[in-house]
């Protein structure tokens, strides 16, 4: 029987279901004759002029309608209402169910759902009307339903609310992950006390309370990790700490030199380094603690002590690293791990150790957020480990003149992308590369080698590399660029044999390899010269890797004085390039052609998988994704050769840089430059004469002509009517050059930019 505020119950179609004595006696009806008839018809005849009502209840003249869920049908409700809903009421009640972030529930007393809000919609992303009806702890899919619908009775009976409660629900649908809500129970009561349900509020705190384990985590990491200055000691702390806080399964790894006292290698570290097995944690593992070994190469764990980046690694039964260490493999599949985080130990780009968190079963996968966890937890491990350190002196001088003598900072162009591979050999080796930004937005990529290992090997490799900045500074073309390095290493062999017999170095041949690529961003060729060095590899948008075909010369400090010839080619937009110091034991090109457009990085890691087994020698590769500079950042102009070339070049200049939106200052440089520029080429040089005004990272202006002749700076005195022009230009740019081709010259000057 409905409540005693209840006036009446009407089903879909219209007719009376339920009728109580209030309202019969509200609008006059006989009770036995309103079941099953038309409310409308009832209506047509009902007296409510001076219709009686119970106080504080409501009256004929204030009802409430209400749906109610019955069955697969949905009856209305006609109730007594205390007063009219005020306007603010209505904003309010609507505001809360269309616009607020909280959901929101109405149950009845039974629990059902009878209406949600829009957050609570979006939350649970399905349709309001799938909801309604339903009972709200099979909506959500709790871990444990039968607590909540305990808790949302107790509620119900007793009036008072439970506010801020946490629950949390079960996986979802795959790839769905586990959530966790903050709900509050709030009992529902009409005017003259009546039961109507609940109001339940929810909102997803998951990330909030992932956010509070993991800083939980991290403290207890700190409070409990470094009580003991052992480095075996800390490395059993750290693993204590995290599990099973943070992962299932820990494997702590350091390298055995600091486990005994020495300091630890720089980045990258050598293969042939063994580490320590220090701590375990977890189900199965596929090492005894204390155990000694090289880590195999090709692996996340080996890649990691390459460059000190740690890694978010799913793990599938078909990874390609698992197959580098088959008892590893078998550890991972007997516990049934399906995530992994691998982390160095590091400290100022010095590696001591790697950690591996695991998680199985039914544990969450890691995200990348646990990654900064990770690295949080191993950072503060590494700092306890840190006194631990001590390694051989020499070698430690040696690792740190190689790391000294290699980029530190390789320059960024912005038409080519660059990373590169260092996989160590035994002992080092005096592999390196540089990326030199030139003049009229090319770049030259530099990969180079010199024989033998140690500290002489990287001090000649440091000779080298520094002859070849101060080499292409004078902008010289690629094969006279090689020549002169060729020169260079002769010097230097030279001095080598003129060492007294006694001396190591004396029986030492000094032999280098080189190979320079020299991209120009506006014409989209490259040049191309190698001494003793594989061909380099292309890479094309398509997917289609092939080598280059690049004529051989000598290597570097060689008998003779055979000539470095230079190969043009072609490349289009988005081609990487590929240039290797040595011919590897692999083919390349099914793995290069499948990383057209990956990350560079990502493509680094592919390769080094793939050489895990090449540790005969010392292995170095560039990769360059190469992009054309836009076409609206160039402007070509043909001048005449006669003496109005001067303010026409200097019109082509303003009109251009005033589309560039170029400062004032600048623009007036650059017009005095380009003018200068052209009147010696007038003057001095041969036609046709062109300007060419390029904007990249810098404003180029450069002017062509075909004349052989070679400018030359002076200081003109006081009384002098010539001579001034380049001493003007040198005092105005930031750097300027001559550039020689086959059939011209260009004579370029460069300034900073600076935009209005």
């Amino acid at each position: 029987m409905p409540g005693s505020d209840m006036l009446m119950r009407i089903d879909d179609a219209g007719r009376v279901i339920e009728c109580s004595p209030l309202a019969c006696e509200l609008f006059g009806w006989d009770a036995a004759d309103v079941a099953g008839r038309s409310v409308g018809a009832l209506l047509d005849g009902a007296v409510v002029e001076g219709a009686r009502h119970r106080p504080g209840c409501g009256g004929a003249d204030s009802m409430l309608v209400r749906s109610v869920p019955a069955g697969s049908s949905v009856v209305w409700e006609v109730c007594a209402a205390a007063d009219a809903v005020s306007k603010e009421d209505l904003a309010i009640l609507r505001a809360m169910f269309n616009q607020s972030p909280v959901g929101l529930h109405v149950l009845d007393d039974r629990l059902r759902i009878v209406r949600v809000n829009t957050a609570t919609r979006g939350l649970r992303d399905v349709p309001a009307e799938s909801l309604v009806g339903r009972v709200f702890t099979e909506v959500f899919g709790l871990t444990a339903p039968e607590k909540e619908e305990e808790t949302a009775r107790e509620v119900l009976a007793s009036g008072r609310p439970v506010l801020n409660r946490l629950v949390r629900s079960m996986v979802g649908a795959v790839g769905r992950r586990p959530r966790v809500y903050s709900v509050s129970y709030a009992r529902l009561e009409s005017e003259c006390g009546e039961v109507l349900g609940l109001i339940v509020s929810n909102v997803d705190v998951t990330e909030r309370e992932r956010a509070l384990q993991r800083l939980k985590t991290l403290e207890h990491v700190r409070a409990c990790v470094g009580e003991r200055l052992e480095v075996v000691a800390v490395c059993e702390e750290l693993a204590g700490a995290v599990v099973p806080a943070f992962s299932g399964i820990v494997v702590v790894e350091v390298i055995e030199d600091v486990v005994r006292g020495e300091e630890p290698p720089l980045a990258p570290v050598d293969r042939d380094i063994p580490l320590r097995r220090a701590a375990f944690r977890g189900l199965r593992s596929a090492y005894p603690v204390g155990e000694v070994r090289k880590l195999p190469y090709g692996t996340p764990f080996s890649r990691v002590l390459t460059d000190l980046r740690p890694r978010l690694v799913p793990v599938e039964p078909d990874s390609i690293w698992l197959e580098a260490d088959a008892p590893r493999a078998e550890s991972i599949q007997r516990s049934c791990a399906h995530s992994l985080i691998v982390a160095p130990l590091s400290v100022r780009g010095e590696a001591l150790g790697v950690v591996s968190f695991y998680r199985y079963r039914e544990e969450e996968p890691f995200d990348e957020a646990d990654v900064a966890l990770a690295s949080d937890i191993c950072a503060h491990a590494a700092l306890c480990v840190e006194n631990a350190r001590r390694y051989t002196r020499e070698r430690t001088i040696a690792a740190t003149v190689k790391r000294r003598l290699l980029p530190q900072q390789p320059a960024t162009p912005s038409t080519v992308a660059i990373s590169h591979l260092h996989i160590p050999g035994p002992g080092g080796g005096g592999a390196w590369f540089d990326v030199i930004e030139l003049a009229g937005a090319r770049t030259a990529l530099i990969l180079g080698d010199v024989s033998g290992r140690g500290m002489d090997t990287a001090t000649t490799m440091g000779q080298l590399r520094t002859a070849l900045h101060s080499l292409a500074a004078l902008d010289l073309e690629p094969d006279e660029l090689m020549a002169r390095l060729s020169d260079t290493a002769a010097r230097l062999a030279e001095e080598r044999e003129a060492l007294p017999s006694a001396d190591p170095l004396h029986r030492v041949p000094l032999a280098a390899g080189c190979l320079i690529v020299v991209y120009d961003s506006v014409e989209q060729k490259c040049a191309i010269v190698r001494a003793g060095h594989p061909k380099p590899l292309a890479v094309l948008p398509d997917g289609s890797a092939a080598t280059m075909c690049v004529s051989a010369g000598p290597v570097l400090a060689g008998k003779g004085s055979a000539p470095f010839p230079a190969t043009a080619v072609s490349l289009p937009p988005g081609s990487t390039i590929v240039m290797i110091n040595e011919d590897l034991p692999v083919p390349l090109g099914p793995l290069l052609e499948t990383g057209a457009r990956r990350p560079l990085g990502d493509l680094c890691d592919a390769l080094a998988y793939a050489l895990r087994d090449a540790n005969d020698k010392e292995k170095m590769v560039l990769l360059a994704r190469i992009e054309a500079l836009p076409a609206d950042q160039v402007l070509t102009c043909p001048l005449p050769a006669e003496p109005r070339a001067a303010p026409l070049a200097r019109a082509a200049v303003r009109r251009q840089l005033e589309t560039w939106k170029i400062d004032e200052e600048t623009a007036f440089t650059t017009e005095l430059i380009a003018s200068e520029l052209v009147g010696n080429a007038i003057r001095y040089g041969a036609p046709p004469i062109r300007l060419r005004l390029i904007l990249d990272r810098q404003l180029t202006c450069e002017v062509s002509d075909t004349a052989s002749s070679a400018p030359h700076l002076k200081h003109a005195r006081t009384i002098d009517e010539n001579g001034r022009g380049l001493f003007i230009i040198a005092n105005l740019a930031d750097n300027w050059g001559t550039r020689y081709y086959a059939d011209e010259k260009t004579v370029w000057a460069q300034q900073t930019v600076g935009a209005n």
